[in-house]
């Protein structure tokens, strides 16, 4: 039979959802069904997940240890080119996507699997994202979207069908809310925050205490960067993961990096979504302030111009596209030299730059000066002017 399915990789999160899907998955393929989950920092949710795979119908479950390639190879090249969605989201599922598509085929290709399939909704923007990985990675490999396909309507639906199957549906209170987390954010989505004039509940928070309860004293980091990417805090040397986390941390603390936003999906919908980031905002800032001393006017600005187009790439799901190949080697060359040490001062949910340095600066306070320097002629601005001002003069005589 052309449409049989023999084995299956699902990515898995020992949820309800992921777990009526892998039942639904044997029932109406009669397939083997591997379960495959990424940890990429979901802390607590990971708790027993062999068990509930194993007991739902999973031949074997993958659970692997992805934190550092996620921060190394995805948050961190989003950080060096400045990408923030519609100029606020840091993107924290937009990138943690291609990462777990990525190793999804890859575990396929080492099971001779023949489809994989995941848990997004046709509705939302991570279809798109699993799905251009997966077919740009392996062009040939079926995908099942059970979302998309099967009869279920409602949530009534879904929890007579688990009953039926006996899969087990939680006793502790459904949040009336939807949850994403990893190393770099938590996001909340739907349920009670669909109202966008409505503030999200303050017991919501998982990352973050709320300003208002923040310290009364500041807290006071410094950052090191080379080339870009961030490698010590307050003088010691981290791995990447380590030092997201830490950062976290010291900004969760201090009340920093709670964003409430109505965006736009890549499907056509707005959509409010309300995010903790606080080690993915400090770094954005901190990152920002090093390239205001190291990078060259033009080289900043037209990296700058980029931002949108990259970050919108991220947020569509084309990580592994041939523009953002191009993008990120762009990037890559640019922040050369984008190196040194950032101060900053975190309180209240501010994150704010109070010393930047680098053996790097192309920053002289002898050229910027008011008073006597040797590099530069006042006198010399006024034939700048004029010519800068040649076409304004011209448009305005033309006009009489």
């Amino acid at each position: 039979m052309e449409n049989r399915v023999k084995k299956v990789v699902l990515a898995y999160s020992g949820g309800l959802d992921t777990s009526i899907i892998l039942k639904w998955l044997k029932n109406e393929f009669g397939c083997e069904v591997i379960a495959f989950t990424a940890d990429i920092g979901q802390a607590e949710e990971l708790d027993h997940l062999e068990e509930k795979a194993i007991a739902t119908g999973a031949s074997k479950i993958y659970i692997e240890d992805l934190r550092e390639e996620f921060v190394r190879d995805y948050v961190f090249p989003a950080l060096k080119a400045n990408a923030v969605y519609e100029g606020t989201y840091l993107m924290g599922t937009s990138i943690a996507r291609p990462l777990i598509a990525k190793r999804q085929v890859e575990i396929a290709q080492l099971e001779g699997a023949d489809a994989v399939a995941h848990g997004a909704t046709g509705k939302g923007n991570d279809q798109v994202r699993f799905e251009l990985t997966y077919y740009a990675l392996n062009p040939y490999i079926r995908v099942i979207s059970p979302w998309r396909q099967w009869q279920f309507k409602s949530r009534e639906e879904l929890m007579a069908y688990a009953k039926e199957n006996g899969i087990p549906i939680p006793v502790s209170k459904e949040k009336p809310y939807s949850t994403d987390r990893n190393l770099l954010h938590i996001s909340f989505e739907g349920g009670i925050l669909e109202d966008p004039w409505s503030p999200p509940p303050e017991d919501m928070f998982l990352l973050s205490v709320s300003p208002e309860k923040a310290p009364d004293q500041p807290t006071v980091i410094e950052i090191d960067f080379e080339d870009g990417v961030p490698v010590r805090l307050d003088g010691k040397p981290l791995s990447p993961a380590n030092l997201l986390a830490r950062l976290n941390e010291l900004g969760g603390k201090n009340g920093v990096g709670r964003v409430d936003m109505v965006e736009n999906r890549y499907v056509g919908m707005k959509s409010r979504g309300v995010y903790e980031t606080p080690g993915g905002t400090i770094l954005h800032i901190a990152h920002r302030a090093i390239e205001s001393i190291t990078m060259d006017r033009e080289v900043m600005h037209f990296k700058d111009s980029l931002i949108p187009k990259i970050s919108e790439l991220i947020y569509y799901g084309y990580w592994f596209s041939p523009e953002m190949e191009v993008l990120k080697h762009a990037v890559d060359e640019m922040q050369k030299d984008v190196t040194g040490t950032v101060r900053l001062k975190l309180y209240k949910g501010n994150c704010t730059v109070i010393g930047r340095k680098s053996e790097k600066s192309l920053y002289h306070g002898a050229f910027a000066t008011f008073e006597k320097d040797t590099v530069y002629n006042q006198k010399d601005a006024e034939g700048f002017i004029r010519l800068n001002a040649l076409r304004l003069r011209i448009r305005r005589m033309m006009r009489g």
